[in-house]
């Protein structure tokens, strides 16, 4: 099992806003720096995508993938890897979202396995970099709305 890394951050939002730009998936690549394209293969019968095809270049790590998504209301989506990219073997993670005073605190948390070696201390900096990137990104995007 990976272990995880998990982050906060409050956004000055209501948690239905917040969800609304992480279900935007094609414009990921304004806001989530990592991703090059994120293409929605599937919806569920909630309207909300439940397969997406990304394409990323982290530095370390570039890769094409496919996420399965699970949302529950406009409190939680999680994700699991569906189809492996090059490099990933095991990608899964989720946000969640809590009220907040006069936003929400969205928790990010993901876990990330790797085909290739690596140093384990490089690979969870490598997965907080990510973390904070997004979570700042997501931040962002949704308060510029």
């Amino acid at each position: 099992m990976a272990d995880r890394t998990t982050s906060s951050v409050t956004i000055r939002a209501d948690r239905s806003a917040i969800m609304a730009v992480i279900a935007d998936f094609p414009a990921y690549p304004e806001w989530a720096g990592q991703v090059k394209t994120a293409d929605i293969l599937e919806v569920g019968e909630d309207g909300r995508p439940s397969k997406v095809r990304f394409v990323i270049d982290a530095g370390v790590i570039s890769d094409q993938y496919v996420l399965a998504y699970d949302w529950v209301d406009d409190t939680v989506v999680s994700w699991e890897i569906a189809e492996a990219g090059r490099m990933l073997s095991r990608l899964s993670g989720s946000y969640r979202l809590a009220d907040a005073g006069d936003g929400a605190e969205v928790t990010y948390e993901l876990a990330v396995e790797l085909k290739v070696p690596m140093i384990g201390m490089i690979k969870r900096k490598a997965e907080k970099v990510l973390v904070d990137t997004a979570l700042n990104g997501l931040k962002k995007r949704v308060e510029s709305l």
